[in-house]
């Protein structure tokens, strides 16, 4: 059986193969609703199939979007690549996605492998490209947006929540509970890199303790991002002479370790010790006692995100504020910080 080509559906619908491209693509050209009617018949009759692969070559770009998480084992960022799925599909584009393990030879590897797959364009979450990567995007002119992430350039495309002021609303809520002080879980790195998000919620806890007239002073610990991890740290904090009366946790997952941790140390929480986290998960609402958190808005910052890295103009044109898009962070309290029932 022969394959049906364009030129047949254009001949069924009595039109030209320029019209039924535009069909088929949704543009760049309108259709009037009675020829696209004829043009969906006959491809439906015809039983035609477009040839993507050969579309992707002529046009040098896909329906894809390239997307590099750290790691999707933690709900972060598993729930911020379902919100890209989703707001993907919603533009018709489907998303790839690939985990770096915060290493930088596998975020060369998946960006040479999307690139070489000519997606429509790429989404790093969480992570600034390194040098190496960096050298990839600038040697395929390829478009970027930053996704949780603040970026070091001004001519970056990034979409972000207020991690700094997120995490200050949550110190100052433990604070206000009457505590000496708060005690801050952070990241890995002494010297986090600029714009690394949990950078910017230990500079939160920073600033709220200072404004409180308390001191940081010994009270900042390195824990890695996970809930295993931040489990056995936790375990060495709590167990030791000087267990702090309340944490803030830069993750919602290193909290839900730090729980774990108090628990099986028969540690009172949030009587003996307050404990809050930052993104909602929503296992959040779920741990015992359910955790005080910092909300960002998921859904909103991957369409923000898929609607940017489509935009054509940006490529050329736009001011800063065109470039950074920043949404705003919110308080969700429940039990963990000491508070009464919790908020949905």
């Amino acid at each position: 059986m022969a394959k049906v080509t364009r030129d047949d559906v254009a001949r069924l619908a009595g039109t030209s193969t320029a019209v039924v491209s535009y069909v088929i693509n949704n543009g760049p050209r309108p259709v009037a609703p009675a020829t696209r009617e004829r043009v969906l018949a006959a491809i439906k009759q015809l039983g035609y199939r477009p040839d993507r692969v050969a579309q992707a070559m002529a046009s040098r770009r896909t329906d894809l979007i390239g997307m590099i998480v750290p790691d999707a084992r933690q709900p972060f960022f598993a729930e911020m690549a379902h919100a890209v799925e989703q707001a993907a599909a919603e533009r018709g584009k489907m998303v790839l996605v690939g985990n770096s393990d915060y290493r930088d030879e596998r975020e060369v590897h998946y960006l040479r492998a999307f690139l070489g797959m000519r997606v429509s364009g790429l989404i790093l979450v969480s992570q600034g490209p390194s040098e190496r990567a960096a050298a990839e995007i600038e040697a395929w002119d390829a478009r970027v947006v930053l996704l949780h992430e603040r970026p070091e350039a001004i001519d970056d495309v990034a979409v972000v929540t207020d991690d700094v002021g997120g995490a200050q609303l949550a110190t100052r809520h433990l604070l206000e509970h009457g505590h000496a002080y708060v005690a801050c879980l952070g990241g890995t790195e002494e010297t986090p890199a600029v714009g690394d998000p949990v950078a910017d919620h230990v500079e939160g806890w920073r600033r709220a303790m200072r404004e409180s007239g308390r001191s940081t002073e010994g009270r900042l610990f390195q824990a890695p991002y996970n809930r295993y991890d931040a489990y056995q740290v936790a375990l060495g904090l709590l167990a030791g002479p000087d267990r702090p009366p309340a944490i803030f946790c830069a993750t919602d997952d290193q909290a839900i370790g730090v729980l774990r941790a108090a628990r099986e140390l028969r540690i009172d929480v949030p009587g003996e010790l307050a404990v809050a986290g930052f993104d909602d998960v929503k296992e959040a609402g779920l741990t015992d006692p359910p955790l005080t958190t910092v909300f960002s808005d998921r859904p909103a910052m991957a369409r923000a995100a898929v609607d940017l890295v489509l935009d054509d103009s940006l490529r050329v044109v736009g001011s800063r504020r065109e470039r950074l898009k920043q949404f705003p962070s919110a308080l969700v309290v429940r039990r963990s910080c000491g508070c009464g029932e919790p908020t949905p």
